[in-house]
């Protein structure tokens, strides 16, 4: 285990394991964002903002899905694979819903339609639904297989019992 500023002693392997899990979706979810504004801002000159943005979205979710199948959830159940495609695209489209709903508000409610406010808007939207995504993919979609989650705990408690043993002094090994 490592020390934490934020506990002021040791960070649990559960909060690790989070931490890790958001840096590497913050990755992936970077990686689609430029994928998705390079796409939209291009789009935007052949059409409509919001329609642009959902042909943008699209684009990145499908790159997303690879990021997050082969690198964030690798460990997820791959048993049943078609279940969890079918459930990352409902969650996708309701995330696109939500940015898309956010983007709409913003550009025509608010009178927001030159290049520049569009892209803004449909970062504004996407952020919004990043925080669904997040949750909705962890939760349902890219399931740790139970057994191993159990066998990763196990693990990590004896290499654990291993550092107390080898940092206890010399007189009290055996």
């Amino acid at each position: 285990m490592t020390a934490s500023p934020l506990t002021g002693g040791r960070t649990p392997s559960a909060l690790r394991r989070v931490l890790n899990e958001v840096a590497k979706f913050g990755i992936v979810g970077i990686s689609g964002v430029v994928i998705q504004l390079i796409s939209f801002g291009i789009l935007l000159d052949f059409m409509q903002t919001v329609r642009a943005n959902i042909v943008a979205t699209l684009i990145a979710i499908a790159t997303n899905y690879v990021g997050y199948r082969y690198w964030v959830y690798r460990d997820a159940d791959k048993k049943t694979r078609s279940r969890e495609i079918s459930l990352f695209l409902v969650f996708s489209a309701i995330g696109l819903v939500i940015q898309n709903g956010v983007l709409f508000v913003l550009t025509y409610g608010l009178d927001f339609h030159t290049k520049l406010e569009s892209l803004v808007c449909s970062v504004i939207g996407i952020g919004v639904a990043t925080v669904f995504r997040f949750w909705a993919y962890r939760t349902w979609v890219f399931r740790v297989v139970p057994q191993a989650e159990q066998a990763l705990e196990a693990a990590e408690q004896i290499l654990a019992a291993e550092q107390v043993k080898r940092s206890a002094p010399v007189s009290h090994r055996r």
